[in-house]
């Protein structure tokens, strides 16, 4: 048995999950405009009459991953204070224009934000008003496009790059994040102060925007749910729970997801904040060639599988630019 780790360590983003209306232009958005990978259908847990799609990189590595429960006819919710209010992905630096002209021809509105932290920002909103930001801030990749994706490597999402948390004040989550976190502060603009963790830079950013006079968030779709931030193991897991209990958090308990290890918490702001696992990922239960293909359901609702196939709305899953597979 491994020894339990004396300073518990948080690596970044693990991801940010969010409420949508109807799947099915959520799925255009995310995947068709996007590219990114469906790489798990499955249900929502708690409510297994909900779909929970998770998107990511080709084999949703923790740090790219955003999740929707979407719940068709669902109340449009309010951005506002105690929310995360944006979800930032990193593009390859000189990829703007790319991005540009590729909203222009899929009929999506992508507003230039200037520069934030000397960084280019351009602004989506998805079709439950959520709004979505593409960041240069990395290297151009290396190697192909998957098949049947029309995004050219040189191109492509690289992962979450930052949230912003939107806070009526910034003391006490600020503490959370630097104290008990391991998150520094490394910029102030405006009203917005940034924090890395580890190396930094994209996914281990999170932006605290404080807005003192701001009108509280209210959640319904098109808003976040939650933020999940990296950490390595169970071991490292269980010493959050610990030191998060001590220090007077009423945090879950350890909650199986499947492909990782939840607790959750909520911060002093109201956000509720989880802590998930790197392992055991999402090839658990599929081959990297048959990820998102299929509803996975945990094992203790395989014996409804007929009843909750038959609840869900029957979707089309995207590829890039195209619209390919039916279920």
């Amino acid at each position: 048995m491994s020894e339990r780790p004396q300073t518990p360590r948080i690596d970044g983003i693990h991801h940010v999950t969010a409420i949508a209306s109807d799947p099915q232009p959520n799925l255009d958005f995310y995947v068709r405009f996007l590219g990114l990978r469906l790489v798990k259908r499955t249900v929502n847990f708690d409510d297994p009459g909900t779909y929970h799609f998770y998107y990511g990189d080709e084999t949703g590595r923790p740090g790219t991953i955003m999740t929707f429960f979407p719940w068709p006819g669902a109340r449009s919710g309010r951005h506002g204070t105690g929310q995360v209010t944006l979800t930032s992905f990193a593009i390859p630096i000189g990829s703007s224009a790319f991005w540009k002209q590729r909203a222009q021809r899929l009929g999506i509105s992508l507003t230039e934000e200037g520069d934030r932290f000397g960084q280019p920002v351009l602004r989506a909103y998805d079709g439950d008003g959520l709004a979505v930001e593409l960041i240069a801030s990395t290297a151009p990749a290396s190697g192909t496009e998957r098949d049947g994706a029309d995004i050219p490597a040189e191109y492509e999402i690289q992962g979450i790059h930052s949230a912003t948390l939107n806070e009526v004040s910034e003391t006490r989550t600020a503490q959370l994040l630097t104290s008990t976190m391991g998150f520094r502060e490394t910029g102030r603009e405006g009203d917005r102060i940034r924090y890395e963790v580890g190396e930094g830079g994209s996914g281990a950013t999170i932006d605290l925007l404080v807005q003192a006079a701001g009108a509280r968030a209210l959640q319904g779709a098109g808003t976040v749910h939650h933020i999940a931030f990296r950490t390595p193991d169970d071991d490292h897991q269980a010493r959050w729970l610990e030191t998060l209990t001590e220090q007077g958090y009423h945090v879950s308990p350890v909650m199986d997801r499947n492909y990782f290890h939840s607790i959750y918490y909520r911060e002093p702001g109201g956000i509720l904040f989880e802590i998930a696992t790197d392992p055991p990922g999402f090839l658990i239960d599929e081959t990297i060639d048959d990820l998102g293909n299929s509803l996975k359901l945990p094992p203790e609702y395989e014996p409804m599988r007929k009843q909750i196939e038959a609840a869900l709305p029957p979707i089309t899953v995207p590829v890039t630019g195209l619209i390919t597979e039916s279920y």
